[in-house]
């Protein structure tokens, strides 16, 4: 088997630690330490994420989505071929050094969805951009960290806390959706989520397209008026 090979270290802000992007052949992952996060192999769960909310904006007329965690864009790049033409779709990414990546050695994963023009990146931490909104969004996709059980970065047990699921409650218009990936499931993430008034439900999600172990998602929507 070939060996790892080491392509960068981004550091996470707040001093929690580095990402480091490995190649292998054809085959690239990100590392936290021993941890792999994600895998150019494996991205059929983060896909299921974006078809499985997306499609149910497809006739939403200007349609507004916001994405937590670029990663190596799988989420990104299935939204965009979901929705449609008047979309708008919002992108934090909290280091760096993913968006130099997404730039440079994983341009061929992501492909043009950063040029595409319904997008926006932004460098930033998806938990103010949440705060800062009022009934502004259709939909909002977290793929940060490996879920509410989080590896990389001590701020995102407020992300999905209760303080944090009800300022996406709020973020959120009637009707609009909370998708959140997860690496295993957590029945206490799902009823704090049912605790700030979403409607849950919990999907598996293979991380190989018709294969393998299974991720989970939930699905928590709001209430319309």
């Amino acid at each position: 088997m070939l060996p790892w090979v080491h392509i960068d270290t981004g550091k996470i802000p707040g001093g929690e630690g580095d990402l480091r992007l490995l190649s292998r052949g054809t085959e690239f992952a990100i590392f936290l330490d021993r941890d792999e996060l994600m895998n150019s192999r494996r991205s059929a769960s983060e896909e299921a994420l974006a078809t499985l909310t997306c499609t149910r904006l497809t006739h939403q007329p200007k349609a507004r989505v916001l994405i937590g965690g670029l990663g190596m864009g799988f989420t990104l790049r299935t939204a965009l071929a979901t929705l449609g033409k008047d979309a708008a779709v919002r992108v934090a990414e909290l280091v760096p050094a993913v968006v130099n990546w997404a730039r440079g050695p994983l341009a061929h994963i992501i492909g043009g969805s950063l040029d595409d023009p319904r997008v926006t990146l932004e460098v930033a931490d998806v938990g103010r951009l949440i705060g800062e909104a009022a009934s502004l969004y259709d939909a909002i996709l977290l793929d940060v960290d490996n879920g509410p059980d989080g590896l990389t970065r001590a701020a995102n047990d407020r992300l999905y806390g209760n303080s944090g699921l009800n300022a996406a409650y709020a973020a959120l218009r009637p009707e609009g959706v909370l998708a959140v990936w997860s690496s295993a499931p957590d029945s206490a993430f799902t009823q704090r989520l049912r605790k700030a008034g979403f409607d849950v439900r919990e999907v598996k999600a293979r991380a190989h397209a018709g294969k393998g172990g299974h991720h989970l998602i939930w699905l928590a929507t709001k209430a319309g008026n």
